[in-house]
């Protein structure tokens, strides 16, 4: 996992106002999209692959479409309108949301849409790594962490055809939480990245993706949060605030053990269930 096949150095670029990522550079990255019409399907959210058949996105993307079936993925994709031989589309068998998720607050804002079949890794389709407990320790303002979507490229703009990418700084809770900032919003469960001076940032149509930092010592990228939120695009006072993985390990597993055991005939019913009654809930 964590690996990018054809890794691209970025300086300074961002989604908002930035620049298009290289085709394969975010493997990991994945297009969630929502029948519009009998064939069509319109991307919504960002998602990040964690396994074969595991896709994380924020709970917030779910709201309004909670049915499994008006879903799809889209693996290894650069162009929304151009699919390439290296493209994947799967089906959605189940959708998963945190079952504490607060629309209102943003809390818990976290979903796991689990694929109908499995994908084949490429080049160009490759799983994140989840962060071990010791991980959050290390991320800091040396630390490389980047941001990749589909979303607007400004606020109140257009949204981007190709996967955009950025790289962000992690900005300490202490500034994002100011009385000219969030306010106090902003809570452990939650970290903050973008830019102090502003323009570099996730937007519209980015919820869901990948805030992924690279650690020199194993090589590998691994997923420290996930677009959840802000207060516009880019603005200064307003980076954007994502799902800190790190406090979500035990769920993600908890909920990766749940769909392993629907293969098993004998606890397919109870899984269903659970599944069904957990969005209902939610």
């Amino acid at each position: 996992c964590g690996r990018r096949p054809l890794i691209d150095r970025i300086s300074g670029s961002r989604i908002v106002g930035g620049r298009d990522a290289p085709s394969g550079a975010w493997p990991w990255s994945v297009s969630l999209q929502v029948r519009k019409a009998a064939v069509q399907f319109a991307h919504v959210c960002g998602g990040v692959l964690i396994n074969e058949n595991s896709v994380l996105s924020a709970g917030h993307c779910v709201t309004a479409k909670k049915d499994p079936y008006s879903w799809r993925a889209v693996l290894g994709l650069h162009n929304l309108w151009n699919y390439g031989e290296h493209t994947a589309k799967r089906n959605i068998r189940s959708i998963t949301v945190h079952p504490e998720f607060k629309r209102e607050t943003f809390e818990n804002d976290i979903a796991l849409f689990e694929l109908d079949s499995a994908v084949r890794y490429s080049d160009y389709i490759q799983p994140i790594c989840l962060p071990p407990a010791h991980l959050y320790l290390y991320i800091d303002n040396e630390t490389e962490c980047f941001i990749s979507g589909w979303g607007r490229t400004a606020e109140k703009g257009k949204t981007s055809s190709v996967l955009r990418e950025a790289q962000v700084e992690i900005i300490p809770s202490s500034i994002c939480n100011g009385s000219d900032a969030y306010g106090g919003l902003v809570n452990s469960n939650m970290i903050c990245a973008g830019s102090r001076s502003g323009g570099i940032d996730t937007c519209q149509g980015d919820s869901g993706g990948p805030l992924a930092c690279y650690h020199p010592s194993t090589n590998k990228y691994y997923l420290v949060g996930i677009a959840s939120f802000g207060v516009g695009c880019g603005r200064p006072e307003f980076p954007g605030i994502y799902v800190r993985l790190s406090q979500y390990r035990r769920w993600i597993k908890s909920e990766l053990l749940l769909g392993n055991k629907a293969a098993n005939p004998v606890s397919i019913t109870l899984t269903v269930f659970l599944t069904v009654m957990r969005i209902v809930l939610v």
